[in-house]
């Protein structure tokens, strides 16, 4: 796991991801997903490309369950792309970085 990834809880998802002021990927995951487990070296690489433009943060939606129910997350792993406090963009499932470096590219 990359020290470059953040990880959130309900306690301070708000300090960590809407009062952000560069945008931020949140993966909405589980230690028991497959699929989360997946696209995880991605992540990790987007973290350390997007170092001091945009941050990773993941929340274990068993761990956070608020959070994952203020969300509406229903499968997972689920992406949102928050700036300025608003969601910009969603992806469930597992996808390619390509296409994760394409949702952050679209609101730097």
């Amino acid at each position: 796991m990359s020290n470059t990834v953040l990880h959130a809880t309900d306690a301070d998802f708000d300090a960590q991801v809407l009062a952000s002021d560069v945008p931020v990927l949140v993966d909405f995951w589980a230690p028991w997903c497959g699929p989360c487990k997946m696209i995880a070296p991605a992540l990790d690489q987007l973290a350390a490309e997007y170092a001091g433009k945009a941050k990773i943060v993941k929340v274990d939606v068993d761990q956070n369950q608020q959070t994952a129910l203020k969300y509406h997350v229903r499968s997972i792993p689920m992406l949102l792309v928050f700036k300025g406090g608003q969601i910009h963009g969603q992806q469930i499932g597992a996808v390619g970085k390509a296409q994760l470096a394409q949702m952050l590219d679209k609101v730097l």
